[in-house]
């Protein structure tokens, strides 16, 4: 398995451990969690079942939602070994089945009960979570050699009605771990797994467009080029992530086209619009039901919530991080009549050498540990943002990245994504004293600022080159 190695071997520290457990795992759609437990667990799941998702559930005809979980669940009881009886009524009773077919195959030994996508089996007026609550309480938490799994992609429903619940389940969750997309290193290490022959700056470039997401990164060809592979994936009739976008919202979101809008409107600008501004831009008022989308999509790993670098909290920004998101709506959202070869054709073109520009800012956001690592500050204390100042009648002016440090060092962060090695010239050298300038009379008088220059294949060294005191590479970021 590629990565997860501190998830692994927790995993199995719970499952060495002489107790009953409840384990969480939660994390954006597509991340890798079920793989995961797959992998940790083979040949150790005594029941596993899966919820139908919202989608699935639409295209099914005749019963309520709640009948077609339950007759799910019941037909997942009979395919591992179930003696017929009859579809439950209701959860409560669909888990007493369940504790009946536990103790008959209880020899004493560790079982492990998966319940994947468990938040989809909560439909409206179930009453899932107080059977499950009884479930747990009265029967399993009983029993020391019970280890049960539950994973989920809605991560607001796993957080909010299990891991934070204030009712029966009030602390019940023994563990939890948040599974989280690839790193550049992880996503080379698959590449190399699948025979995709790709560079690190094609990697980048490709993380650019799906992130670390394995589910995205396995539609990869051996034997095609990035550009081909980008066609197949995105812009062919038969693409394969053709329809991902919408999915990815009905199936974890149940109010998914306010979702939409607003990672629409964030899509708009790389830094990011404050609360009112994604209201006035989406339509929504400010308010409970705006604020609780924005936790929803935060929690997901949609975006993020971030204080520019010299504003109060009162100005809190959100943006848009996920790499896939923002590359859909860049250049496939509403262009359907996109040429099958249109990456082929244009991957030169300015506008797409624009975008990998401030796409590469968001790769360098994702890999704050490697930097902090590559300038040996992985032990100081941090805040990381980016900074842009308007000056009356002046041209603004815009810092990539600003590392406040707490040993009194602010680095300011250049992100330049280059073919080849960059040149620091006499114009650019100019633009970048006079940001420096600007920070230094907006930080305290005891800090020191240290600049940093964060591209792909190094820097050319010449009579301006030395502005910058450190600089980083591909090297470093795939650390």
């Amino acid at each position: 398995m590629i990565g997860r190695k501190h998830e692994i071997a927790e995993l199995n520290r719970i499952y060495n451990r002489n107790k009953a457990e409840l384990v969480a795992v939660y994390g954006r759609r597509r991340v890798g969690k079920t793989y995961l437990i797959d992998q940790t667990f083979k040949g150790k799941i005594v029941f596993r079942h899966a919820g139908l998702s919202p989608i699935e559930l639409k295209n099914m005809t005749g019963r309520s939602p709640m009948q077609k979980q339950l007759k799910h669940f019941y037909t997942s009881l009979i395919g591992q070994g179930m003696k017929k009886s009859k579809c439950p009524s209701d959860w409560f009773e669909a888990f007493l089945m369940l504790e009946q077919f536990l103790e008959e195959r209880d020899k004493g030994k560790r079982m492990v009960i998966f319940l994947d996508e468990l938040p989809w089996m909560d439909t409206q007026r179930s009453g899932f979570i107080t059977a499950f609550e009884g479930f747990w309480n009265t029967w399993a938490c009983h029993r020391d050699n019970l280890m049960v799994v539950v994973c989920g992609s809605a991560t607001t429903w796993i957080i909010n009605k299990l891991i934070n619940n204030h009712g029966g389940l009030y602390d019940r969750v023994t563990y939890e771990i948040k599974l989280s997309p690839f790193t550049l290193a992880e996503c080379e290490e698959f590449f190399k797994q699948e025979k995709v022959k790709m560079s690190r700056y094609d990697i980048t470039t490709a993380y650019m467009m799906v992130g670390g997401i394995p589910y995205y990164l396995n539609y990869f060809e051996p034997g095609k080029s990035l550009p081909q592979n980008v066609d197949h994936i995105f812009f062919n009739k038969e693409a394969k992530l053709k329809y991902e976008y919408d999915r990815l919202f009905t199936s974890i979101f149940d109010n998914p086209d306010m979702m939409r809008s607003i990672v629409e409107v964030l899509s708009k600008k790389n830094c990011g619009y404050t609360r009112s501004e994604i209201s006035k831009r989406s339509g929504y008022t400010v308010g409970g039901t705006l604020t609780d989308a924005l936790s929803a999509l935060i929690a997901s790993d949609f975006i993020e919530k971030y204080v520019p670098f010299g504003m109060s909290k009162r100005e809190e920004h959100y943006k848009l991080i996920d790499p896939f998101c923002i590359f859909y709506n860049r250049f496939v959202k509403n262009h359907s009549s996109l040429n099958e070869s249109f990456w082929m054709m244009n991957h030169a073109s300015q506008n797409i050498i624009s975008w990998r520009g401030l796409a590469f800012e968001n790769v360098c956001f994702n890999h704050v540990p490697q930097i902090k690592a590559a300038l040996g500050i992985s032990g100081i204390s941090t805040e990381q943002s980016a900074w842009s100042k308007r000056e009356d009648d002046k041209e603004g002016t815009q810092i990539d990245m600003i590392i406040k440090r707490k040993d009194n060092i602010v680095n300011m962060c250049e992100m330049k994504f280059y073919s080849a090695e960059f040149t620091v010239d006499k114009k650019y050298h100019g633009v970048l004293c006079n940001r420096q300038g600007l920070l230094e009379k907006e930080i305290p008088s005891k800090m020191v600022i240290h600049n940093v220059l964060i591209t792909t294949n190094g820097l050319i060294y010449n009579e301006y080159s030395g502005f910058f005191d450190n600089v980083i590479t591909l090297e470093d970021l795939f650390k």
